[in-house]
């Protein structure tokens, strides 16, 4: 298990540089100190490409503000492709984020971990303990110690209900899950959106993981399009049916701390929302 200090509050987090960035770092993490935000989720989007001095400068700035710092691996992932040569390198994105997590000091790192790709969901389940049994070798050889957390999804076609990544989750001492509230409430079609429903989750993470999985905590949250297919697109809070306010007063009830990282396009704004309402219960 890694061996990260223990929350004391709900922290929240940017996915990637705030809108108004023209890409550096520095400007970056400025401009969520002055909206009084807790940190940013690295987005490694195309790759893991951050150089070594950003690096530093990220882990630097991180310490001296007391950021919240996570990373979400490269979308080019499938644990369960066809092609051995597509697994071993969903593989090593993984591996890679990892270390640049280690670098710049985030306690943790998510990922789209596979597609069923017309296989049941017991060969796939197994497909993907296997690959993480990898993952596990690869970051104790290299001393890397953060949370690696498949993420709920969004779509019945990807591998990533509740159920799947909390059972994995209790295979492997390195692993927790991220739960993505609005991939959830768009996979069921509308479900996953009320009060009693959120209460669920957080009260199965912590019957089925225990403390930790509430107090080390990693979810995603935005507005969300979504069919009866699952999910089309993020939306901004305003624009979604997205039940965030309920959702936050579950997070208090329970007393959840960690990192919640807003996915929506206007990225710090809704951000900021959601702090502020979550500071105002």
């Amino acid at each position: 298990m890694p061996k990260i200090k223990a929350f004391d509050k709900l922290n929240f987090l940017t996915a990637g540089m705030p809108s108004t960035t023209k890409g550096s770092y520095k400007e970056a993490f400025d401009i969520l100190s002055d909206m009084q935000l807790d940190g940013m989720e690295f987005e490694f989007v195309h790759g893991v490409r951050i150089s070594d001095e950003s690096r530093q400068l990220s882990n630097k700035i991180r310490q001296e503000r007391n950021f919240t710092l996570t990373a979400h691996c490269p979308f080019y992932i499938n644990l369960n492709s066809q092609e051995e040569e597509k697994v071993e390198a969903s593989v090593n994105r993984i591996i890679e984020t990892a270390q640049a997590a280690r670098d710049i000091g985030a306690f943790s790192i998510t990922y789209h971990a596979a597609f069923y790709m017309g296989k049941d969901k017991e060969t796939v389940y197994n497909q993907v303990k296997k690959t993480n049994e990898i993952i596990g070798q690869a970051l104790k050889s290299s001393g890397i110690d953060v949370w690696v957390r498949p993420e709920t999804t969004g779509k019945s076609t990807q591998w990533g209900d509740l159920y799947e990544v909390i059972r994995l989750s209790k295979e492997f001492d390195f692993v927790l899950p991220c739960i993505d509230f609005s991939h959830l409430h768009a996979r069921s079609a509308g479900e996953y959106n009320t009060y009693d429903e959120f209460s669920m989750i957080f009260e199965k993470l912590g019957k089925e993981l225990g403390d930790t999985a509430l107090k080390s905590f990693h979810g995603h949250l935005a507005g969300i399009k979504y069919t009866d297919k699952g999910e089309r697109n993020h939306l901004n809070l305003d624009e979604s049916d997205m039940n965030y306010k309920d959702l936050l007063k579950a997070f208090k009830a329970f007393d959840v701390r960690g990192a919640l990282t807003c996915e929506s396009p206007n990225i710090e704004i809704d951000t900021k929302i959601l702090k502020d309402y979550y500071l105002s219960l």
